[in-house]
């Protein structure tokens, strides 16, 4: 008998990474991935599912409640990745309230569907059900900002800066409320800064790429001294993998690359690989670096302790940074020619 998961946001850059790796893990499984397809989101990016048997698209809105409803009743839907979110900081300060409902209230109605369909009563598990699961993959930026020293753990209090940050919080607490409340089955991972393949180019790391390759400014908020823990895409997927199939109920579990880099040193590292894969007669690549004005309530450092996925899992990062960013540079190259 096939399980039916159902993946949400997975034509955006994680989901678009985590899908096609799932998919092919699991051929036993039944992926639905449910998508709205906003600008953040590129089908062109899972092209290696086309011709998946056990793989099927769905375009909609975790914000309307009778599709999420009629998705959990006609696939028979057995387990959830919660991927479907809106995630830019900057669009959450000129325009919050999509954050408030994509995140929270999009976030609810996939609490209440696997409630309805998984649950007879509170605590009380349909027969059949008992390993149906909720998992809700959310960010490091809930805990707010760090000093020069020290790393957020999953018990670190929460104290969200951005509009995108406090609607990741308030969906976290969701999925808390509704384990301890009602007794669904979930897991939460909070992950740090992603970067690889297939990341929308407002993203840092493929803007400064992107920039190079067209020979315009980088601009880079402030001095370039926010801190960053840098995780590499598919080490977030095998992450999500192992915590959704072995993770405790109820438990968070934070996801990190243990790769700190303050924007400069970012882009001085993109800057140098162009330099030598696409030099110039005349000129650095670095000299379109452009400082422009920070952005309100940004934080200074963010930086991760996932030793408790590391003994509880036995998850490692397979990727360093400095051959991540190798590939990353590569695929971005091969996209644009």
């Amino acid at each position: 008998m096939y399980k039916s998961v159902l993946v949400t946001g997975g034509a955006g850059f994680i989901g678009s990474n985590f899908v096609p790796y799932f998919a092919q893990r699991y051929p036993e499984y039944r992926i639905f991935n449910l998508d709205k397809l906003t600008y953040a989101a590129n089908l062109e990016n899972l092209t290696e599912c086309k011709n998946m048997p056990n793989y099927t698209f769905i375009q909609g809105d975790i914000c309307d409640a009778n599709l999420i409803d009629s998705i959990f009743h006609d696939c028979n839907i057995r387990g959830v990745i919660h991927f479907a979110a809106e995630s830019h900081v900057d669009n959450s300060i000129t325009g919050p309230m999509a954050f408030i409902n994509t995140n929270i209230v999009g976030t609810a109605n996939l609490l209440q569907a696997a409630r309805n369909n998984w649950m007879d009563a509170p605590h009380r598990v349909k027969i059949g059900h008992e390993s149906d699961r909720f998992h809700h993959i959310s960010t490091d930026e809930v805990y707010g900002a760090l000093g020069q020293e020290g790393l957020f753990s999953e018990t670190t209090p929460y104290d969200p800066s951005s509009p995108y940050s406090a609607s990741k919080a308030a969906s976290d607490h969701l999925v808390s409320a509704w384990h301890r409340t009602f007794g669904l089955n979930t897991t939460i991972s909070n992950c740090s800064n992603n970067y690889g393949p297939k990341q929308h180019p407002e993203k840092l790391i493929p803007k400064i790429i992107q920039n190079c390759v067209n020979w315009q400014p980088i601009p880079i908020y402030g001095r370039g001294e926010n801190v960053r823990d840098w995780l590499y895409v598919m080490d977030h997927a095998y992450a999500i993998d192992l915590i959704f199939h072995h993770g405790r109920a109820g438990q968070t579990y934070n996801i990190g690359g243990h790769n700190e880099r303050t924007n400069m040193q970012i882009v001085n590292t993109i800057c140098a690989i162009m330099d030598k894969k696409m030099p110039r007669k005349f000129g650095k690549h670095s000299d379109l670096i452009t400082f422009v004005a920070d952005r309100p309530g940004h934080d200074l450092r963010y930086a991760i302790d996932a030793s408790k996925l590391k003994s509880e899992l036995g998850w490692r990062a397979q990727e360093t940074f400095d051959r991540g960013i190798i590939k990353t540079v590569d695929w971005y190259l091969q996209k644009m020619r």
